[in-house]
C-alpha cells in the first residue's frame, strides 16, 4: 500500500513538473520580454510585397528579437505568414512574442515624422524627398505630383501644384499611396488657409496661388525673416505700378540652373514666362516650395516706398534699399567695388 501511494505521489510529482515546464514554455514562447536590449528599438520595414518568408527575414535581420526560437516558434503558431501587414514598426522592451506577431498581424504601425523644409524648386525634387521617406518610392510619387488631372482635382494648374504643399512637420503612415499623401496635403493646405491670411490676400490683392508664387521669390531673395516684408513690399510696389519685377531668382528658375550665382545680361535674354526682366506680373507659379515665414511676409508686406534693393556691401545677407533708380544703381557700385576688393585679396600672391 506504501508502495502503491509512492507510485501515486512520484507521479502527481512528474505531472506537476511537466506542467510547470510547460507552463514556463508556453511564457516563455508567447510573453516572455524577447526585444533585444539597446537605446532605442529598432525600426523595420515591412513592404507590401513581402511574403512570409521576407517579413521573418527582416524581424531577424533587424536584431530586434533577443531570441529567435522563441520568436519563430509563436510565429508558426500565430500563422504570422498567412496575414501581417505592411508597415513601419518599432518594438518596445517589454513586448513578447505574442505581442510582436499580434503588431505585425493587426498592421499597428509607427507614423513618420515628416518634416518638410520647403526649398524645393521643382515636384521632381520633391518626389525624390518623398521616395526617400515613403515605401510607395520616388517613381510613384513623381508619377502623382506630375499628374495635371491631380492638379485640377485641388483647383491648380501644374504650375502652382507646387504651391498646395505648405512646409511643415507632419506625421503620416509609411505606407501613405501618393493619392493618399496628396489628399491628406490638400487637407492641411485647406487648414493653412485661415480666415485671417485669406482676408490679408484679398487685402493686397491676391489670390492664394498667387501669394505663393511672390512668397517664392521672397524666399529666393533673402533667408533673412526679419527682412522678407520689406522685400515682399518691394515686389508690391512694383506690381502697383506695373513695373517689371525683375526678380534674378526667376531668370535662374527660367534657365533651370541654379548653380548660377550672379545674372548676367545675356541671361537676360531667356525666352520664358518666368522671366520677370522680359514679361511683367507674377511668373506662371512657385519658383521654389515657399516657407511659412515668406507666405506670412507677402500677407503681411512692408509698406514703403522702396522700389529696388540689393546685397549690401559687408556681405552680411542682407540688403540696401532704394526709392529711386539712381540711389540703387549707387547703393550696386558700392557693393561691386566690395566684391571687386574681395577678389583682389584672394588672388593677391
Amino acid at each position: 500500500m506504501k508502495k502503491k501511494s509512492r507510485i501515486v505521489l512520484l507521479t502527481l510529482l512528474v505531472l506537476a513538473g511537466a506542467g510547470i515546464l510547460a507552463l514556463l514554455n508556453f511564457y516563455g514562447t508567447f510573453y516572455h520580454d524577447n526585444i533585444a536590449s539597446g537605446e532605442k528599438p529598432q525600426e523595420i520595414r515591412i513592404y507590401r510585397n513581402y511574403t512570409g518568408e521576407q517579413l521573418i527575414d527582416a524581424v531577424l535581420a533587424s536584431g530586434s528579437v533577443d531570441n529567435e526560437k522563441t520568436f519563430l516558434r509563436a510565429a508558426k503558431v500565430m500563422k504570422l505568414k498567412d496575414g501581417f501587414k505592411p508597415g513601419l514598426y518599432r518594438f518596445k522592451k517589454g513586448m513578447g512574442n505574442k505581442a510582436i506577431v499580434r503588431t505585425l498581424q493587426k498592421g499597428w504601425q509607427q507614423p513618420v515624422r515628416l518634416v518638410i523644409p520647403g526649398y524645393y524648386r521643382s515636384l521632381d525634387r520633391f518626389a525624390d524627398f518623398l521616395g526617400e521617406q515613403l515605401e510607395a518610392g520616388r517613381d510613384a510619387f513623381l508619377n502623382t505630383l506630375n499628374d495635371k488631372t491631380v492638379a485640377e482635382k485641388y483647383g491648380f494648374t501644374p504650375e502652382t501644384f507646387i504651391g498646395m504643399f505648405i512646409p511643415n512637420t507632419y506625421e503620416v503612415w509609411w505606407t501613405v499611396t501618393p493619392e493618399e499623401f496628396v489628399e491628406r496635403m490638400h487637407t492641411e493646405y485647406v487648414k493653412f488657409w485661415t480666415a485671417d491670411r485669406d482676408a490679408k490676400a484679398l487685402a493686397i490683392g491676391l489670390t492664394r496661388q498667387e501669394v505663393s508664387t511672390l512668397a517664392s521669390i521672397v524666399i529666393e531673395e533673402t533667408k533673412n525673416e526679419a527682412e522678407m516684408p520689406r522685400i515682399a513690399g518691394v515686389y508690391m510696389n512694383r506690381l502697383h505700378k506695373e513695373m517689371l519685377l525683375q526678380a534674378d531668382p526667376t531668370v535662374i528658375f527660367a534657365i533651370g540652373d541654379p548653380s548660377i550665382k550672379r545674372v548676367l545680361n545675356r541671361h537676360l535674354e531667356t525666352d520664358s514666362p518666368y522671366n520677370t526682366y522680359k514679361y511683367a506680373g507674377l511668373p506662371p507659379g512657385p519658383i521654389t516650395m515657399p516657407p511659412v515665414a515668406a507666405i506670412d511676409a507677402v500677407l503681411n508686406y512692408e509698406r514703403h516706398d522702396y522700389l529696388y534693393f540689393c546685397a549690401k556691401d559687408n556681405f552680411d545677407g542682407t540688403h540696401a534699399f532704394a526709392k529711386t533708380l539712381s540711389a540703387h544703381n549707387e547703393n550696386a557700385r558700392r557693393y561691386q567695388r566690395a566684391l571687386a576688393g574681395q577678389l583682389r585679396a584672394v588672388t593677391a600672391p
